[in-house]
């Protein structure tokens, strides 16, 4: 994560001070999936699990931190914690403190299983931070991306965070950018949830430095496939979501997974590894499709004899992003 001092500026000139005491928010953030197979850092769409923060200041310095759910027993309690450090560092980027801080996370999203839970972190305590200014030193929505960006380190997860659906984002002039994508009514993700977790550092450490030119250019092609398969013709999506980049070089390191993946794709089921994994995640043309994904994943299982670590989760694809759900004065 970056330095807060490295940070950009990008709403009105650092003026000073504290945030106001009693102020309350509530920030609601959904999971996501990234990469989506060829879409390797650049693809990623917003899904039904949904992590809520709420946050007071106070004028009493300090901190207080209460966790329920996912991490409730791992999660750091103090100014550590992702969310708590992130709102901190929203305000520090306008010249802002927050001096007392009452926070509570009820965590749904699993963590470090490729569904965006540090990104939702993150687009919390930005949302929320940013609330908690005010008006006139508010990010706007490009300022927002591009923060969530640099404190993740990319944007591939942030930006359907930010704005549900499907994303499609790069970097340009220094800036991250996004742009939204139609997902097509049909579409339900199924969720195949491991219990062993997986860090996106280990994960990427297994990639190549460089990889052939057919390869490349085979994979902009499926890219661009995927994304008409997901807006316009679902039929397509065992086709588009084929990948040459980063799923075979990972998959030593989640083989439970890639053996479930491959296992789907046999049976023309769009499934792909969820982020870095080591989800897997069936992007199914209907609900027919998604009865079948579920009855394939739980007879692959139960031949493994892996059913009991295993969570099997049927999403939707959340189309309206994170949302500040309450900000008020108490």
């Amino acid at each position: 994560m970056s330095d807060s001092a490295a940070l950009p500026r990008p709403a009105a000139e650092a003026a000073g001070g504290a945030v106001a005491a009693g102020q309350a928010v509530t920030v609601r953030v959904p999971a996501t999936s990234a990469n989506l197979g060829p879409g390797f850092d650049s693809l990623g769409m917003a899904v039904g699990l949904y992590d809520t923060v709420r946050v007071r200041t106070s004028a009493e310095p300090g901190t207080t931190v209460k966790i329920s759910g996912e991490g409730a027993a791992t999660l750091p309690t103090d100014d550590t914690h992702l969310v708590v450090k992130t709102i901190r560092q929203t305000a520090e980027s306008v010249g802002f403190s927050v001096p007392g801080l009452h926070f509570e996370a009820e965590n749904v999203i699993p963590h470090g299983r490729g569904l965006g839970s540090s990104a939702s972190a993150i687009v919390s305590g930005v949302l929320a931070g940013n609330a908690l200014l005010p008006a006139e030193h508010r990010l706007d929505a490009a300022a927002l991306l591009d923060l969530c960006s640099r404190l993740e380190g990319h944007p591939d997860n942030v930006a359907p965070a930010l704005a549900g659906g499907l994303a499609i984002s790069w970097e340009e002039d220094g800036a991250f950018r996004s742009a939204s994508a139609p997902v097509h009514a049909d579409i339900i993700p199924v969720a195949a949830v491991p219990a062993t977790e997986l860090s996106t550092e280990s994960a990427r450490g297994l990639l190549p430095a460089e990889v052939p030119h057919p390869a490349a250019a085979a994979n902009s092609g499926r890219a661009a496939l995927l994304i008409h398969a997901l807006a316009a013709e679902p039929s397509l999506l065992p086709a588009g979501t084929v990948d040459f980049l980063h799923q075979d070089f990972r998959a030593s390191a989640m083989e439970p997974s890639a053996a479930l993946m491959r296992h789907l794709r046999s049976h023309g089921i769009a499934a792909v590894i969820s982020g870095a994994g080591p989800t897997v995640m069936a992007l199914a043309n209907g609900s027919d499709q998604a009865d079948q994904a579920e009855l394939l994943i739980a007879q692959h299982l139960a031949a493994a004899e892996t059913a009991q670590f295993w969570r099997v989760l049927r999403l939707s694809v959340d189309r309206d992003g994170a949302r500040v759900e309450e900000h008020q004065r108490y």
